[in-house]
């Protein structure tokens, strides 16, 4: 029993932790709500203009979204491409903030300059000043024939935001991603940043209505909505998982106090015929199996709790004794282990222990309690 909580609560609290990270990482990047509309947004200052303070809007960008290859000296990767105004950027993104080398600013438009995510600047090899090309799914018509879509591009900056945008997205000025995906007619929509991201969802169908059917949005719960569903499923099925473990410390206790009944017939015998009631053999029973549990749950919940509060001190530990780092920088985006210990999960896997625990020493007592004295005595005499 022991074993079973102190795992829950040690591996519940590091699936907080990578939940935690993930929001604090993605969310902090990812816009909070999108504004777009069916053709090219032409006049996107003007929209700006009438979102910003209104439904908790604090901020408002235009952006070009599409995808294609980037190829630096035979490497080559796939990549998304976001054309961006870099003075707006900063209302709606903290990118800025995040700049390994460079400067956002250095995009102007006309001179087809790039920056890139700092894992996707260290597989192609690439830093300030270097010229990679940019293909596209797309092909030209020439006279030559049928040729893809491609376009040189200097490296000015390589940010860094530790989210696998690091890995795939690069930024443009906005004008040049207009003539490199043929948005001459205007800009793709808004990138929305709001006061509270958690208020985003409803806030933007407020938005939508006033705005009008011309205009639709999208929330971040939408474009990556599915990845936190994902690690809220996989915290549940770890969950059921480890679960079993109680549940096998449960027959373990059913077990025990059904072998104790066995060597105890003959004292069970006495008490009843010197009086005692056939509940009071329940009574007797079922305090002992669950005062077995409730020490297990008491030694678990404890070790966890004091586990789960320094595990990151702890794996920092042992990874200076191994000389290892068991997260590598260059694979994984949270390089510690996390963890967050949460009063509601350890007050839900000590309940429901507790509660096992004290259903299952039911049958043993009941079974206790239909022992006959004289049956028992018999041969005992």
């Amino acid at each position: 029993m022991a074993l079973g909580v102190f795992a829950l609560i040690v591996v519940l609290s590091v699936m907080n932790g990578f939940d935690r990270e993930l929001k604090d990482r993605i969310l902090r990047v990812v816009p909070h709500g999108f504004v777009e509309t069916n053709a090219p947004l032409a006049d996107w200052q003007s929209l700006a203009g009438q979102v910003v303070d209104r439904h908790g809007v604090v901020g408002a960008a235009p952006y070009i979204a599409g995808h294609g290859l980037v190829t630096y000296d035979g490497s080559i990767h796939g990549m998304e491409i976001q054309g961006i105004d870099p003075a707006a950027e900063q209302d709606v993104s903290v990118v800025h903030e995040h700049m390994l080398v460079g400067d956002l600013a250095e995009l102007r438009p006309g001179e087809y300059q790039i920056a890139l995510g700092s894992l996707l600047a260290r597989y192609l090899g690439v830093t300030i000043g270097d010229k990679v090309q940019v293909t596209l799914p797309d092909v030209s018509v020439t006279p030559a024939g049928i040729f893809p879509r491609t376009k040189r591009f200097t490296v000015v900056g390589v940010f860094e935001v530790g989210a696998q945008l690091d890995q795939s997205l690069a930024l443009m000025h906005v004008a040049d991603a207009q003539k490199l995906l043929r948005r001459q007619g205007g800009v793709d929509g808004l990138r929305l940043r709001f006061n509270d991201i958690y208020k985003a969802p409803a806030l933007l169908k407020a938005l939508q209505r006033d705005l009008g059917k011309e205009y639709s949005t999208r929330d971040w719960s939408e474009t990556q909505g599915s990845l936190f569903q994902a690690i809220k499923m996989e915290k549940t099925v770890v969950g059921i998982m480890l679960g079993i473990i109680i549940a096998v410390a449960a027959f373990n206790i059913v077990t025990s106090l059904i072998m104790m009944i066995t060597e105890k017939r003959a004292d069970i015998a006495v008490l009843r015929t010197m009086g005692m009631s056939a509940g009071g053999v329940v009574g007797i029973f079922m305090v002992q199996g669950t005062v077995i549990g409730m020490v297990g749950i008491l030694i678990g919940a404890a070790l966890g709790i004091v586990v789960a509060q320094n595990l990151a001190m702890m794996v920092t530990a042992v990874e200076r004794m191994m000389g290892a780092q068991i997260f590598d920088p260059t694979v994984y985006f949270v390089t510690t282990m996390p963890s967050q210990l949460l009063l509601a999960d350890v007050i839900w896997v000590c309940g429901g222990a507790a509660l096992i625990s004290f259903l299952v020493t039911c049958y043993p007592a009941w079974r206790a309690s239909q022992i006959a004295p004289a049956e028992a005595l018999r041969y005992n005499v």
